[in-house]
Formats: structure tokens, sequence, C-alpha cells
């Protein structure tokens, strides 16, 4: 990794945070090298967790509670997961239903919030489409009662993967017209990753501009960004030997000493093309 190249990509993301008047943290999904972390302190307050070590790794090593997403919490250790969080977010109702007086319990001071579904994402590839027909993330706003329950106080919201902020734009029109009927009832929004703002081509005053206008629409949320590869987007190398070329039925394969499930999972479930 190369520290300058980083603190490019930090420096960015602090200047979109700072103009458009957001909180934009780091989603350990997509970048979670620990030993970094001294930097990101320099321009970032928090990261966010999906999973209870996630969550440890917030707290203990980043040094501030995280910003929690999961699924599904389970019973073992859900009371852990509150104490280490700042915010927690609900995929389901019934997941709220189960958990919520056990998390205030642990943390009376942390927000809670519930992941919704916009029923509408423009990332091609299934497997990372979360808006996908039989989808496991969010609640659809039909599936909402009129008053929300009165602990919870933001929405999270994510659909989006490697996406420019025109995507975002038209995104954000499903979300306001399905979901704006709640927002009196909430105090913050989390409209999740995958703004991947660092990229040479991303058009970053439109996304400042498309911020800045649901600021004026609903001056009372407080809006939080949580992209993970635009942190890290392009600031290091992945170096391999070639220890071998075989051939078969006129194909030639490079055979290296790393592992693509290991180093370079998204080159098979995508799949990516590695730049070599």
């Amino acid at each position: 990794m190369d520290e300058t190249l980083l603190r490019r990509n930090l420096s960015l993301i602090r200047s979109v945070a700072q103009e458009a008047d957001v909180e934009i943290i780091l989603a350990f999904k997509a970048f979670a090298l620990w030993k970094t972390f001294p930097i990101f302190r320099e321009y970032i307050n928090a990261t966010t967790a999906s999973s209870p070590w996630e969550a440890r790794l917030a707290y203990e090593e980043f040094g501030s509670p995280a910003h929690t997403y999961s699924p599904a919490y389970e019973d073992s250790s859900i009371d852990d997961v509150a104490r280490w969080s700042s915010h927690l977010t609900f995929n389901s109702l019934s997941q709220y239903a189960a958990f919520h007086e056990r998390v205030n319990k642990a943390n009376p001071d942390i927000c809670l919030g519930l992941r919704i579904n916009p029923g509408y994402s423009e990332v091609e590839t299934d497997i990372y489409n979360p808006c996908a027909a039989g989808t496991r993330f969010g609640v659809r706003a039909d599936r909402l009662p009129r008053l929300l329950p009165s602990d919870i106080s933001g929405f999270h919201c994510h659909c989006h993967c490697e996406s420019g902020s025109d995507v975002f734009a038209r995104t954000l029109t499903h979300i306001e017209e399905q979901f704006a009927p709640w927002f009196n009832q909430l105090k913050w929004i989390n409209f999740g990753g995958g703004h991947l703002m660092t990229r040479s081509d991303y058009d970053v005053p439109l996304l400042i501009s498309l911020l800045r206008g649901f600021h004026n629409r609903y001056p009372h949320l407080k809006i939080i960004l949580e992209p993970g590869s635009a942190f890290a987007w392009q600031t290091g190398d992945l170096h391999v030997s070639v220890v071998d070329v075989v051939e078969d039925c006129g194909i030639r394969t490079a055979i290296i000493n790393s592992s693509f499930t290991c180093h370079m999972p998204d080159c098979l479930e995508m799949p990516y093309q590695p730049v070599i």
C-alpha cells in the first residue's frame, strides 16, 4: 500500500464530507487493514461493522464505536455488539422485535435504525444486487407501520456497488418517493456504500449537489455514507510471481504464487479482470 495514494483518497473523501455537511465512515466489509487506522483517524471519526468481530475491531483498534448493520444478529453476541456500537441497524422488523430491548439495556445511548429496501438498484450482477427479487436485505415501504417504534431514529439503505453519482441521483428519487412519509420521525439516514467517489471519472460535484439538495429538503436529518472501496481504491498492488505456465486445448494459464480466493475473491464472484 502506498501511503501517499491512501492520503489522496482520504483527503478527497474528507473534502466531500465537509462540503456536503455529511459524515463519511469506513466500511470494514471492503477494507479493514487495521495497521492503517492511525492514518484514517486523521480524516474520519467512525467506521461501519457487519459482524461482532468487526464491531470489536472498531471499538478497540479504531478507537470509536461502530455503526453496525447485520442481516441477522445472534443471541450469543448481541449484548457485546450493542456495547461496541454507537448505531445499530436491524435488517427486519422481526430482528427489531427480538433484540431492541436488550440492545437498549446494554447501551442506553445507542441509536437504532432499520434497513429499508427501495426495490430499485442498477447493480447488474445479481450476487451484488441487494434489491433483486427474493433479496434478504431490508424492509419494503409496504411492510413498514405508519408510526415507527419510538426507539427507531434512522434508516439505512444500501443499493450501490462501485456506482457513479448519476446512479445515486436516480436511486435517491426512488428512496424519497417511497420513504419520505417516515422522514419526519427520523434523525438520521445512512445511504450505505458503493459511492466510488475516488474513481477518476466519478462526478464529485454532482454528489455534493445531491447531498446538499437532500439537506435542504430535510434539514433535520443527519446524512451518513459508508463507502469501503472508495477509501482504498487503487492505493496498492498485489505482488506475485508466475511460477509456471500450462497449456490445455490451446488455452495457456499462468500459475501464480497467490490465492484468488484469499486475495482477489471478487475476481471469482463478480467477476473482475485484474489489471496486470
